[in-house]
């Protein structure tokens, strides 16, 4: 076939693929072509906004580095991560719901004892975070590493924060102990916008919407025989709840804080004047046995 119109090249491109090996490359390549060409055709696309577009895409991959990845932030606005996510992550009974990574992890951190401060009290509000990690069947889970990472009182990360030098802050390593419990001191992250200096945030400028996300603190929790959870952990009160700019938002995430005056932690170690307690508990899903 020589002569391609709106009307037959779809089917052609599709065919091209046809002699592809491998059944799930072959699957994913014809899909995406399929429904490419559908938005065109629904669309109706100009040559002018079909180079934008590349222009575009050109410009989100110049923002990434290994500190920053704007494909991400591009797939989080659009609600994709969250879809990817639900699709690979149907929750049974007993575990914690999961949502986007984000696009600030920066592989596993230090491993840091339990009881461990993070952040001096002076530089926000204290808070004293503590869970258990769990089988579905809520008997302890002994020895699971927990990753945890979140924002200053300003909604900034420390790979936002260039006067850090690349030194971790506000994210560690723990691991649970013989009760499969977990805690440590830092201070209250903030609710804060997405970052809005590329073309992510052009984009969202351009459609009117708004950059923020809830105040949360991201968990990574693994253990042998188990699927590593990636969730997080939301402040309850906060007022970006309802509209998280990436959807990442479920009512099982959410979490109270506490007030308390106590002059001990639950740990038993001197407390500040006014503090904050967050209790919460991870139920981790089994790995399907091949």
């Amino acid at each position: 076939m020589l002569d391609f119109t709106e009307h037959n090249l779809t089917d052609a491109v599709v065919d091209r693929f046809g002699a592809c090996d491998n059944p799930r490359l072959k699957k994913i390549v014809q899909a995406i072509t399929r429904h490419a060409h559908a938005f065109v055709k629904e669309v109706e696309l100009t040559q002018e906004e079909w180079v934008e577009a590349i222009d575009f895409l050109t410009k989100t991959g110049h923002m990434c580095d290994d500190r920053r990845q704007e494909f991400i932030l591009l797939s989080d606005v659009f609600g994709v991560s969250m879809l990817v996510d639900a699709i690979n992550h149907r929750m049974p009974e007993g575990t914690t719901e999961t949502t986007v990574l984000g696009p600030f992890y920066l592989g596993e951190h230090k491993l840091t004892a339990n009881g461990a401060t993070l952040v001096p009290e002076e530089e926000g509000d204290p808070i004293f975070i503590e869970g258990w990690i769990k089988a579905p069947d809520g008997s302890p889970i002994v020895g699971a590493i927990i990753d945890m990472w979140h924002t200053d009182a300003e909604g900034l990360y420390d790979a936002q924060k260039p006067e850090l030098h690349g030194e971790p802050k506000m994210r560690a390593q723990f691991k649970s102990d013989t009760d499969g419990r977990f805690w440590f001191k830092t201070i209250v992250p903030s609710s804060y916008p997405i970052p809005n200096d590329g073309p992510v945030g052009k984009l969202l400028d351009a459609t009117k919407r708004h950059y923020m996300r809830p105040a949360h603190v991201h968990f990574h929790v693994s253990s042998p025989g188990y699927e590593t959870l990636v969730t997080h952990v939301f402040l309850s009160g906060d007022p970006w709840l309802e509209s998280d700019a990436v959807f990442g938002v479920k009512k099982s995430l959410i979490a109270d804080l506490k007030k308390s005056t106590a002059t001990v932690y639950p740990d038993n170690t001197p407390a500040p004047k006014s503090w904050d307690l967050l209790h919460y508990d991870f139920g981790l899903k089994p790995e399907k046995r091949a």
